[in-house]
Parts: C-alpha cells; structure tokens; sequence
C-alpha cells in the first residue's frame, strides 16, 4: 500500500503551517520552499483543505493560510481524506460484498487487507498536528537516535 503524492504534500504542508503560523496567516510561496512542493500543486492541496474546513485564507496583503482549528483538533487522518486520497489496502471498494476478481468474488486475503486498511485508518486518526509538531510521534529510527544519544551524552560524562 502506498500513499499518494498529494496526501503526503498535504500532511507536510499543514504540519509544516501548523508549526509556523504564530497567529498570523502563512504564504503558501514559503511553505512550497520550505517543502520542495510545486507552489501550483500546492494551491490545489489547500483549496481542498480550505474546502474540508481544515484552513482559513487571508486574502489582505498579508495574506495567506491559518490553521481553521486548533493543532491538537486536527488529525492527520483529516488531512489525508480532505486530500481525495483514500486509505486502503484492498482494490475493491471497502465493506462491498462484490469483490474486486474477475468472478466479483472476493479474494482469500480480502479481510486481512480490509483490516489493515481499518488500522491504518485509526492510527491516523488518532494523531493530531501537535502531535507531530511536538515530535511525539517516534519512529523506530528516531528511538535509535535518542538510545545512541543517550549513550553519547552518558560516555560524555
């Protein structure tokens, strides 16, 4: 399972917003930069997050985007379905009985990736911006770094 283009720039330009905008709208010029993200592929994104009630724009000549809610009330799950990108294992259409085999049975693994798309669901569901923001969200990688760290800053001593 991959996840598109689109959700992935629209997940790192609202933390990348939600970690810059200090009561005043952020320009979208400065978070394309920031990102790498084509400015014209990210005025889309926005008009879809503006669309979904996850954005305000400010439209005076300071103008630019703000976050619509709080960073804590807006999960990364929120932004991935503003996006138009579902997340899903299967190629059917989740819960549908007609299965995606020429027959339009289901095939033998059909609930496992069904499941797997439910727990990614809830995963992303259950992360907020802040959460990301404030770094609490750590991968395995980022737990190597902070043992290596540790044991630097321990041996420093």
């Amino acid at each position: 399972m991959r996840l598109g283009t689109r959700a992935r720039y629209a997940v790192m330009a609202m933390v990348d917003l939600a970690c810059n905008c200090h009561g005043s709208p952020v320009c979208l010029a400065e978070i394309a930069e920031r990102q790498e993200i084509s400015l014209c592929y990210l005025e889309q994104i926005f008009a879809k997050l503006r669309r979904a009630g996850l954005v305000t724009s400010a439209r005076d000549p300071g103008g630019g985007y703000r976050l619509a809610r709080s960073r804590d009330d807006i999960r990364i799950g929120d932004i991935i379905l503003a996006a138009d990108e579902p997340i899903q294992a299967v190629r059917c259409t989740p819960g549908a009985a007609i299965g995606c085999r020429g027959d339009r049975s289901r095939c033998l693994t059909h609930d496992l990736w069904e499941e797997l798309s439910n727990q990614i669901h809830l995963y992303l569901s259950s992360v907020s911006l802040a959460d990301v923001c404030e770094k609490r969200v750590l991968a395995t990688s980022g737990l190597v770094q902070r043992e290596a760290y540790r044991v630097a800053t321990a041996a420093a001593k």
